[in-house]
């Protein structure tokens, strides 16, 4: 019996579900790197993330919500980090205005 090699994602944080819908959504910074890189540490290769405000765990695309996370998942693991601004349910125009 042959072994073939897999590849593993994890998409860590969702992507518009928020806090209210689960107790295990991850939305803080501190929760978010921390179940991304025991997930690493169980198989996945790549971890997917969107990023979330601290206060409400809604979505957001604030570069600064995402530095509050990443540099801590990049010394911890090796896994590839994917980082995405999509799964919003609201329209470019309030993405756009966001930033």
């Amino acid at each position: 019996m042959s072994r073939q090699k897999i590849i593993i994602t994890c998409a860590v944080t969702g992507a518009i579900h928020t806090p209210t819908m689960s107790d295990a959504l991850p939305y803080t910074p501190d929760d978010i790197s921390s179940q991304a890189v025991a997930a690493a540490e169980a198989g996945a290769s790549i971890l997917h993330l969107h990023a979330r405000r601290p206060v409400d765990g809604s979505v957001t695309i604030d570069p600064e919500a995402f530095t509050a996370f990443l540099p801590r998942i990049k010394l911890a693991t090796d896994a590839i980090i994917n980082i995405s601004t999509g799964g919003s349910l609201t329209n470019t125009e309030m993405k756009c205005s966001e930033s």
